[in-house]
């Protein structure tokens, strides 16, 4: 049986040594920016003030900075960025556009629609509602994505990619007036979470946040993973796809469940964080190629990164005051985006 072993050519070993010290450096470079976002904040810790700290020799306020305030929001961070990141990438998929992303096809806008009406009827945070708010969100994000998923949809053409682009511009724009309209009836006190949510800053900056997020991203990442042979076959086309036995309505129709899942309840805790899921695919894409088997990690790998370096430099361009995470991430995606619209068009 041995003859009939296939060898990996030379070329073949070479891509797969560089895949994996690309996946190396992405995780050495979020190591490095989860010290330096540690360290970033009006009060600062020097470095063997962190490793007292983290090693229990801290003082009570080093603890309550450490603790309390710069952990939960960078462990947020991460994990928003790999949630967004990997929504992205399953949408593009799913839909066979590059620049899909859950920001643009509305999503993103249905998930804070939904969180909006809660806040205005519940305008308490408590902690019973940190783990309600990505449940409402990913039946928001879902809401919207059938919709914009219906109206895209061409019997015996299946999903048109520029219809799906279009319609989701013209949903984001609808729930916006919507969102203006009910910004109107709420207190000062819920207008001003409105406009942080809205800007993109991580509100979420607490542990009871963290493990709201936790069973979304611990639960679906590995899911998207283990159907990453599937993807593989979606990306051909739903022609090809069923001619090789995938079942394409049923896996579609999974995956954007998913891709809703990790947006909604990202969006829940970070408010409207937009662009992460177009940039982080196309860069890991450039980095390591088609294969999702290492594209999906990557593109984990590389989001929690921009999103992490995003959030730290909000917090220390004009400290004391804080850019929201989201706008950050917008001057880098914005330009990037008509980058890729002007590229499709050519």
């Amino acid at each position: 049986m041995g003859e009939y072993v296939r060898l990996k050519s030379p070329e073949e070993l070479a891509k797969r040594k560089r895949n994996i010290i690309v996946l190396i450096v992405l995780f050495v470079a979020i190591i490095l920016a989860f010290m330096a976002s540690m360290n970033t904040g009006f009060i600062r810790l020097s470095p063997s003030d962190l490793v007292n700290t983290l090693f229990g020799n801290g003082t009570a306020q080093q603890n309550l900075i450490l603790y309390e305030f710069r952990l939960p929001r960078i462990v947020i961070s991460v994990l928003i960025g790999a949630g967004l990141a990997l929504s992205g990438c399953v949408l593009q998929s799913v839909s066979r556009n590059a620049l899909a992303d859950a920001g643009i096809i509305g999503i993103n806008s249905g998930a804070g629609f939904m969180i909006l009406m809660y806040v205005a009827f519940f305008p308490t945070i408590t902690a019973v509602s940190a783990f309600v708010l990505p449940l409402l969100a990913w039946v928001g994000g879902g809401i919207a994505a059938l919709l914009v998923f219906v109206m895209s949809y061409r019997k015996h053409r299946g999903l048109s990619s520029n219809r799906l682009i279009l319609n989701g511009i013209a949903l984001n724009s609808g729930i916006s007036a919507a969102t203006i309209v009910i910004t109107l009836r709420i207190s000062p006190e819920q207008y001003q979470f409105v406009a942080t949510w809205m800007a993109g800053s991580i509100w979420g900056k607490d542990w009871k946040f963290v493990m709201a997020l936790l069973p979304f991203i611990c639960v679906l990442l590995p899911y998207v993973y283990f159907k990453s042979q599937t993807v593989n076959v979606l990306a051909l086309g739903n022609q090809l796809a069923t001619n090789l036995g995938a079942a394409v309505s049923r896996e579609q129709l999974m995956l954007l469940g998913a891709a809703v899942g990790l947006a909604g309840s990202c969006v829940a805790v970070s408010g409207s964080i937009g662009f992460v899921g177009l940039i982080a695919p196309h860069l890991a894409k450039r980095l390591v190629g088609q294969r999702y088997q290492i594209l999906l990690p990557t593109t984990v790998l590389a989001g929690s990164l921009l999103v992490l370096v995003a959030d730290t430099l909000g917090r220390w361009v004009f400290q004391p005051s804080e850019i929201p995470t989201g706008i950050v991430v917008a001057v880098i995606g914005a330009p990037y985006f008509l980058y890729l619209l002007v590229r499709s068009k050519g």
